[in-house]
């Protein structure tokens, strides 16, 4: 399995879209599958359309899903820190994507993002890893 680390600040942005590093990852590989991990307690990955205002949807959706109060238990944290721990049952720690030719196979209108809603911690880690078909 090869593998590589992004580091990525989410401090000025919940979304960030990871597409260009998992093409540039999967292009001197040839058929396989590519899995991208976010190894936090409080962020995701996911697979959405990206620059046609999907990004506001997903973090408005987010955000009335789990509103920041004082429900949770998990309460360490800035207010309503317990909502970024619910995060990651809702949106996946991970995703895998098929490869062929060195080329994910995503779809014309699909990115792959990472979701951090979490402003307690702005710095993640993705981690790339690439299984031979």
């Amino acid at each position: 399995m090869d593998t590589d680390v992004l580091d990525v600040d989410t401090t000025r942005r919940r979304i960030v879209d990871l597409t260009g590093e998992v093409r540039s990852f999967c292009a001197s590989r040839a058929d396989g599958l590519c899995n991208v991990f976010v190894p936090h307690a409080t962020a995701g990955v996911a697979i959405i359309e990206t620059g046609a205002g999907s990004e506001d949807d997903l973090v408005d959706t987010l955000e009335r899903l789990l509103p920041r109060d004082d429900r949770y238990r998990h309460q360490h944290g800035s207010p309503g820190h317990g909502a970024d721990h619910v995060l990651p049952a809702i949106v996946s720690p991970s995703v895998t994507v098929p490869v062929q030719g060195g080329e994910p196979l995503l779809g014309t209108w699909q990115s792959v993002v990472l979701v951090d809603l979490n402003r307690d911690n702005p710095r993640r880690s993705v981690r790339l890893s690439f299984v031979k078909g």
